[in-house]
């Protein structure tokens, strides 16, 4: 099912007869995966189907135009495209629907995803990148409705950024921007923020991607004029139309079911965008969805008797197939012989998907019900235990969770006994779970070498006398070294580029660097995330620039469904080293005071959370990160850029360590644990502490994702035997987490002497101005007398009352 690279205006007619009758051929079998799948869905055999019925013909015309190094970043409906660029094979498409964890069986996901999730292969074993410019790509799909967007404009503004910037290297990533980024989106998704704010962002930058909008006038259950002003997309984005004076999109509207119209559509909206860097929207209307939305219902349920009748009318697959037969380009009889033999491939790949997916856990099954007859021969609960036993020898087609069921209760009736039997059992058990678990929990973070973890620290070096200066400099000339010795690296944002970020961490860098690599953006915190993402996906290294940490949540969809989970969704197939910026702690106001980390670090699993006290600490951070190739958020404390610090003269090359926890001073009473800017005004504590007898130590977490990987906080607990985490999160936010990784993970509370303790910010935002802060986040006072009631409470007589 290779696609022929040429068009339909360089084919002779029987070249192009050929092309036509290989298209039915995929649009029938793709046609008939659906149809079929939706049956194993029904029969329980798979858990969800949401298939791509009715959009056969544009996702040929699409895939007919795509062209090697060019990136898709689409939905769930897109499988034809897939099937018709021959990534995409009927029994992969049932593995899919199955959840086979076998990445050689279902190359999509092994599992991890619902099937109509597609990517393609960017990294090669070892982590290093594919050729990519050799091969037709697809970025890893998300379910969520127009995620997909903010990601494609990053795709599409690579091959501007490769085309423009000469001293990159492009080798395998781009040959001289001449690649497109084509995104699909369903029209009723187009009422998301992601989608209008792409589309403004792709019309302001004139990156070359192609945007088609599948319309079959329907959200799920609900009609486009509940959707759509005017119902009708492409009216509605008409304002977008370039024209001879002003630069925008061309805008092609085109019918489902034809067949040339698609193809000279998509001929030409691929040489505009490819050519020109001029970005196309491609609203193909009068398409029809079958089977409706997906398999958890109906479409009779909400489409009339007169609707219903015009979509079997109007069927893509069904004109397409008239237009065949008027055409004279084949009989009824060869149409016909030829769906009955996809029919009958389809079928047999869907026996054999099954079949595949059964074997290992067919064969794991007899070997267990062996276990548990020769343990239970010798128990006195053998009732019990034949009892699991006969439940598991009637389940005909187990899955996982049965063996590991059945396995895991038996032993339950094996309790307190010692025999050969039980420990085979044991083993059996054991061996199991360490096999099963990977294929459901690998590659959150990278399993390679110089995953970030790996990185050595450098400590920043400094001669005799060393300047002190503004944070904000060590930073700036920290991030001058940086994009000198990275060709690749570059960074944007909101007041990034003219002015060098709004505290000058980048002062002067556009001037020097240009301003593709030190870029300003608008407004736009979704699609700032999502240029980056796209980037990162094509072998650059960028720097998204998010301004204030409260405005985070604007992005926060694309961080933690595509962004986050991006490693593991692929099992290591994709990666995208984005490395966000931004800044946060102790200014003033609700919006401006930036804590909310307890948020953050539950939903940005599978990213690197960094929370320097300094911006010494923080430049070592993006040195370390720039190292390795995982997606990281750096908050930057927002009142430190002003602080004076002692300038490093190994700029560029020192390198903060990532999991590693710092201790700031040591001291035998208590450990105090805090990160940012807080831990200044726990340093200053500490030392009216002395003063009251009270030798506290402190120690600076730096890496909230993740947590002290060696351990040392525990060391010190071990020492002073008690434990307060001070924190400017809420209650429960991110001191909870701190003090679960302490005391349970770590198993601290077996030195603990007093409670562990977390101090806190109060439970809303911080109120504004200098009295807000004081009274909403922990300050030094509270500080002071949360520490001395914890050694009053163990101490009455050297500690007594203080109030």
């Amino acid at each position: 099912m290779n696609v022929s690279s040429k068009t339909s205006n360089d084919i002779s007619f029987e070249d192009f007869k050929a092309q036509i009758l290989q298209d039915y051929e995929i649009a029938f079998i793709s046609r008939s995966c659906s149809i079929m799948g939706r049956k194993e869905v029904l029969t329980g055999k798979a858990k969800f189907g949401i298939f791509g019925d009715g959009k056969e013909l544009p996702q040929l015309a699409m895939a007919r135009a795509f062209k090697n190094g060019d990136f898709r970043s689409g939905y769930y409906r897109d499988q034809t495209f897939m099937m018709a660029l021959g990534l995409l094979k009927p029994k992969d498409f049932f593995h899919g629907l199955y959840a086979t964890t076998d990445m050689e069986k279902e190359p999509m996901s092994g599992g991890r995803q619902m099937g109509g999730h597609f990517l393609t292969y960017s990294l090669n074993p070892d982590g290093t990148w594919k050729d990519l410019t050799q091969q037709k790509n697809s970025s890893s799909d998300i379910s969520c409705t127009a995620g997909q967007m903010p990601r494609l404009l990053g795709l599409a503004q690579a091959s501007k950024v490769y085309r423009e910037e000469k001293g990159m290297d492009s080798s395998k990533f781009s040959d001289a921007g001449n690649e497109v980024a084509w995104g699909t989106i369903g029209n009723a998704s187009t009422s998301e923020g992601m989608f209008w704010e792409t589309i403004n962002a792709g019309g302001v930058l004139q990156v070359p991607m192609v945007v088609s909008i599948w319309d079959d006038e329907y959200g799920i259950s609900v009609h486009a004029k509940h959707h759509t002003t005017k119902e009708d997309i492409s009216k509605v984005l008409s304002g977008f139309q370039r024209d001879e004076e002003q630069k925008g999109y061309e805008i092609f509207k085109v019918q489902g079911w034809d067949y040339t119209a698609l193809m000279h559509a998509y001929e030409n909206a691929s040489d505009i965008a490819r050519q020109e860097h001029v970005p196309v929207i491609i609203h193909v209307t009068e398409l029809t969805q079958p089977q409706g939305h997906s398999t958890s219902g109906s479409h009779e349920r909400y489409k009339d008797d007169k609707r219903l009748e015009w979509e079997r009318d109007n069927d893509c697959n069904k004109r397409f197939k008239e237009w065949i037969l008027e055409s004279g380009i084949a009989t009824t009889s060869e149409l016909a012989e030829m769906e009955k033999q996809v029919k009958r491939t389809v079928r047999e790949a869907k026996k054999e998907a099954w079949s595949e997916f059964l074997q290992e856990n067919v064969a794991a099954k007899k070997s267990l019900v062996q276990l548990i007859h020769l343990a239970a021969s010798k128990s006195p609960n053998k009732n019990f235990l034949t009892k699991l036993k006969n439940d598991l020898i009637a389940v005909e087609e187990p899955i996982l969770k049965d063996l590991a069921v059945a396995s895991r209760k038996s032993l339950r009736y094996l309790l307190g006994e010692s025999s050969a039997e039980r420990q085979a059992l044991v083993d059996w058990v054991q061996n199991f779970l360490t096999k099963s678990q990977p294929d459901f929990s690998s590659h959150l973070y990278s399993p390679n070498e110089n995953r970030a973890t790996n990185i050595s620290p450098i400590a920043p070096r400094y001669d005799s006398s060393a300047e002190k200066v503004d944070g904000r400099v060590i930073l700036r000339d920290n991030f001058d070294h940086l994009f000198n010795k990275y060709p690749n690296a570059l960074v944007f944002g909101e007041d990034t580029g003219v002015i060098g970020d709004v505290n000058q961490g980048l002062e002067g860098l556009q001037e020097k660097y240009g301003s593709t690599r030190i870029a300003d953006t608008g407004i736009r915190e979704t699609t700032i995330i999502g240029q980056g993402i796209g980037m990162a996906l094509r072998g650059l290294r960028p720097i998204a620039e998010i301004q204030y940490l409260d405005y985070i949540f604007y992005a926060m969809s694309s961080l933690t469904d595509d962004l986050a989970t991006l490693l593991y969704r692929t099992k290591g197939k994709q990666k995208a080293p984005l490395i966000v910026r931004t800044r946060g702690h102790r200014l003033e106001g609700i919006w401006h005071s930036g804590s909310e980390m307890g948020g953050l670090i539950h939903l940005l699993r599978g990213m690197y959370i960094l929370a320097p006290r300094n911006m010494t600490q923080a430049a070592g951070f993006y040195n370390t990160l720039m190292k390795s190739d995982e997606p990281a958020l750096v908050i930057e404390s927002l009142n430190g850029y002003r602080l004076k610090e002692p300038k490093p003269t190994n700029l560029g090359e020192f390198c903060t360590p990532i999991g590693v926890v710092e201790t700031i001073k040591e001291g035998t009473d208590i450990t105090l644990v805090s990160y940012g800017s807080t831990l200044r005004i726990v340093e200053q504590v500490a030392k009216e502490l002395l003063e009251v007898g009270i030798d506290a130590e402190i120690i600076d977490a730096q890496t909230l994702l993740p947590f002290d990987i060696k351990q040392d906080v525990v060391k010190s607990v071990q020492k002073t035997n008690r434990l307060l985490v001070i924190d400017e999160d809420v209650p429960g936010g991110c001191s909870a987490y701190i003090l679960n990784e302490i005391v349970e993970k770590q198993q601290g509370y077996r030195y603990l002497d007093s409670a562990p303790q977390t101090l806190t910010a109060q439970a809303h935002r911080a109120a504004y101005g200098t009295d807000g802060d004081y009274f909403s986040k922990p300050n030094a006072e509270d500080i002071f007398e949360k520490v001395y009631s914890i050694l009053h409470e163990a101490n009455p007589q050297d500690y007594p009352k203080l109030r």
